[in-house]
């Protein structure tokens, strides 16, 4: 019985790392879209931390830590970039293959 449990919980560790790695990817990828639309909002880069906070972000606090170091990647994109692409789905998929 041991044994079992033993393999059962072996083959389910990769599974529930894989499901973290997902759902911290999704985490990230909320945090980019929330920077896009204040960049579309027309915040002002320096004010970003706080205009995202008044959001009410459904994510963990932690991941607030990660605005000021992804905010200059949004801003330095294009306006007509901002507008048209959707930055949080290409920073999912990079992360996943990560």
């Amino acid at each position: 019985m041991l044994r079992i449990a033993m393999i059962a919980f072996l083959a389910a560790t990769p599974l529930a790392a894989q499901e973290a790695k997902k759902q911290d990817c999704q985490y990230q990828a909320d945090v980019v879209e929330a920077i896009q639309k204040a960049r579309l909002d027309k915040v002002k880069e320096r004010d970003v931390p706080d205009a995202v906070a008044a959001s009410a972000p459904t994510w963990p606090d932690n991941y607030n830590a990660a605005i000021p170091l992804i905010t200059p990647w949004v801003y330095e994109q294009k306006m007509r970039d901002i507008r048209k692409k959707d930055l949080a789905a290409a920073w999912l998929e990079l992360c996943l293959q990560q």
